[in-house]
């Protein structure tokens, strides 16, 4: 059977051209989705999705009356505004967005001095929820640390990410991958947006980008930010930066770091490969879309969880934008053209067998008549597989190689 666009077999195939090689401008965007593929013991995930953060934020405030009657305000404003179901990223938008106008009035039911206390506790309890650490050397976040480092690169990996977590940190740190996070300094490292815009200066080190800040961030009442334990007292973490807010300041990472995507994009046959993101953050979207139409020889693959049709975000993106490829779990968007993954005959389906892709019977009376592909890459579990198999195949590759020579 000839190869075709909606073949999962060419798709895996480009997709791993592009990670193979150490000479393009390479780039992963990690969503919430991420966490959720490593497990505690008891099943659950080690860090909850936005909307079960949110829960928990929820079930965490109710045993402050006060704190709980604010955070209902919050919410039913949102709602008001046509948020159904506003997550904690709405709601800390919200906030600070009536702060720059509360002054010593009250706005929408809030004044100042609540909105603080708001603020506060709600970055404190992410803060616990999200503050977690891998628990072994074999989870996804380790396999791409030890992907990175496999193969010699001209242009160092950059990853963007929306998580507040260390997790990528820890994994970079326990397989010695070095890396730049848009901080310098040793005793209290500062954010230095100079470094992050003048890059050549720069070792050849991994970047990484968190875009909603990270649980290790605090602002000072300077609107200076540093990484690390805050020592000084009415401190502010930086843990979802308002684009409402710090466009006044170029000293904010939220800024600087989006601009580094929009640059990224802006590079002659960059590859960016997202997991674990539902593309509802419409600043992202706005920049994904302006890089990808200002560089056609960039690409963009979105690797999805679920079926195509809970993702009509990332659907209209894709068909709008034809260098962005969304590819999902029982099809995709390629070239801008929404599609089905071909079914195949059972004896290209024993071949073909594994994690990546899984086979269901067309018709489950049928014993041997065609089966259609499942596309798991957006798992990123699987995705985390995917990689660790390439680095095998890349040493093996040298090892046969070295055995010529």
């Amino acid at each position: 059977m000839p190869a075709s666009y909606h073949d999962v077999d060419v798709q895996l195939s480009t997709i791993q051209q592009c990670l193979s090689s150490g000479k393009k401008p390479i780039a992963l965007f990690l969503g919430a989705g991420c966490p959720m593929a490593v497990k505690l013991p008891s099943g659950e995930p080690i860090i909850p999705d936005v909307r079960g953060i949110t829960c928990e934020i929820t079930r965490l405030l109710a045993s402050d009356q006060d704190l709980s009657s604010l955070l209902n305000t919050a919410t039913a404003n949102l709602r008001q505004d046509g948020l159904p179901q506003p997550n904690v990223q709405d709601i800390l938008t919200h906030i600070r967005s009536l702060v720059s106008v509360a002054g010593s009035e009250t706005v929408r039911g809030l004044n100042a001095d609540q909105l603080a206390r708001l603020d506060t506790a709600i970055c404190d309890h992410v803060h616990s929820i999200v503050n977690q650490e891998l628990p072994a050397l074999h989870t996804p976040y380790h396999y791409l640390s030890s992907w990175i480092r496999s193969i010699p690169r001209d242009v160092p990996i950059e990853i963007f990410t929306t998580n507040y977590d260390l997790l990528l940190e820890q994994a970079l740190e326990e397989s010695r991958t070095p890396y730049f996070d848009g901080f310098a300094g040793a005793r209290r490292p500062f954010f230095d947006p100079w470094a992050i815009d003048n890059q050549a200066h720069l070792p050849p080190w991994t970047r990484l980008w968190k875009l909603h800040g990270s649980v290790n961030w605090y602002q000072t009442k300077s609107l200076d930010v540093y990484r690390g334990t805050a020592s000084e007292k009415d401190v502010r973490r930086v843990i979802h930066p308002s684009h409402l807010k710090y466009h006044e300041s170029r000293r904010m990472p939220y800024l600087a770091m989006l601009d580094r995507l929009r640059f990224f994009l802006r590079e002659p046959t960059a590859a960016l490969v997202f997991c674990g993101c539902s593309f509802g953050d419409e600043h992202i979207n706005e920049v994904l879309l302006q890089g990808l139409q200002q560089s056609p020889t960039a690409v963009a693959f979105a690797l999805q969880y679920e079926d195509i049709d809970c993702y009509p975000k990332a659907v209209a993106l894709a068909i709008e934008q034809s260098n962005l490829n969304v590819l999902a779990r029982d099809g995709g968007v390629i070239g801008g053209r929404r599609t089905k993954w071909i079914e195949q005959p059972r004896e290209t389906v024993e071949v073909h067998s594994g994690t990546t892709v899984t086979w269901n019977p067309c018709n489950p009376c049928e014993v041997d008549g065609m089966y259609s592909p499942r596309l798991n890459l957006g798992n990123f579990h699987i995705f985390g597989e995917f990689l660790r198999r390439m680095v095998e195949g890349l040493s093996y590759q040298h090892v046969q190689s070295s055995d010529v020579t």
